[in-house]
């Protein structure tokens, strides 16, 4: 059979412009052009348009998951931006990027890790490596002192949970003045900041820190256990999300943050089965991801926006969702983001 060769324009396809690297204005101008290229760079670029979508539609809450040592990788300042120019509504995080962000915000200095010492030298001196980067023991001392002291300010007698600690913490970060700080700059915009895996972290092992007796028996040493709760962050956030008109979601990395997040459609959609209620079911119908991590490797970190509509998280493209998946390095491709959002009116 004889093939009919098509016009791409008159069949409404979209045509790819080569990349003048001079005209491009600024970064936004940059991401802009790449849009219309291919591969990794067309990926960055679809990303852009659609973190500009959400941030301008007045009904989207924006939720915002990090997971990786990006406090440790110096990322800390591009989340506050997010927070103070209102690209960020909530925060689910992993309790490292806060215990790092935390040690940071309060004068703590990361190194640049020299690869000719050996991991024994410095776990010697106090030296804990993050791939290519070092945390010092001591920057985690000095931030256990600021977490005992907010905790000795909270009602021992009332449930905690990671946020409502996180707001405690962002409430003495900002009137302390150690600014600007993730912590610091949730609190003082009212955004609140979910740990899922709260004990999953030098911050979860401060707070059980502070709880524990004075006994030499471990035995006796470990028996109390801080009044905590997690489901307050869970009923607390599915309330929010909730009260929402629309929803986004822009992604670092995946893990729990992720999960936790997306969970909260088949969460209501699961109430509404197994209660009988009839609750409006919650779908993000904005995405943006950041991760290399590919998805035949199985991990939730590599789960697509097309799986995850058939669990329920998220609108159908079909259906008007918008979604990308840039598969690269958050270091690299975060900041681009948010500076382009920035220089083309935050």
């Amino acid at each position: 059979m004889a093939r009919e060769l098509h016009d791409g324009r008159n069949d409404g396809l979209e045509p790819l412009e080569v990349l003048d690297v001079r005209r491009a204005e600024g970064v936004a101008g940059m991401l802009e052009a790449m849009s219309k290229t291919a591969f990794g760079g067309r990926q960055l670029g679809e990303a852009y348009h659609i973190l500009r979508a959400m941030i301008d539609d007045p009904d989207c809450t924006v939720v915002v998951t990090v997971s990786g040592a990006m406090t440790v990788a110096k990322m800390g300042r591009v989340l506050c931006e997010m927070i103070d120019t209102g690209m960020a509504d909530l925060i689910v995080t992993t309790g490292a990027i806060m215990a790092h962000g935390l040690s940071e915000s309060i004068g703590g200095v990361h190194y640049k890790y020299d690869p000719q010492v050996g991991d024994r030298e410095l776990y010697a001196k106090g030296y804990n490596r993050v791939y290519d980067t070092l945390e010092m023991e001591t920057n985690l001392a000095d931030a256990q002192e600021i977490v005992g002291r907010v905790l000795a300010e909270m009602d021992p007698s009332q449930p905690m949970c990671s946020s409502a600690i996180c707001r405690e913490l962002g409430r003495q970060l900002a009137e302390d003045g150690q600014m600007p700080s993730i912590l610091g700059c949730a609190f003082r915009r009212d955004v609140p900041v979910y740990v899922p895996a709260f004990t999953d972290s030098e911050l979860g092992l401060d707070v059980a820190n502070h709880f524990l007796t004075e006994a030499a028996d471990p035995q006796q040493l470990l028996t109390p256990v801080p009044h905590f709760n997690p489901f307050l962050d869970l009923n607390d956030y599915t309330r929010r999300i909730l009260s929402a008109k629309r929803l986004g979601i822009f992604t670092i990395g995946g893990g729990v943050p992720r999960n936790w997040a997306q969970q909260v459609g088949p969460f209501v959609d699961l109430i509404n089965m197994r209660r009988g209620t009839n609750l409006p079911v919650p779908r993000f119908v904005y995405g943006v991801r950041i991760c290399p991590e590919p998805v035949h490797w199985g991990g939730l970190s590599g789960c697509t926006y097309s799986e995850g509509v058939s669990w329920g998280k998220f609108v159908s493209r079909q259906d008007g969702g918008r979604f990308a998946e840039v598969h690269c390095d958050a270091t690299i491709a975060w900041p681009l983001l948010v500076r382009a959002v920035l220089e083309t009116g935050g």
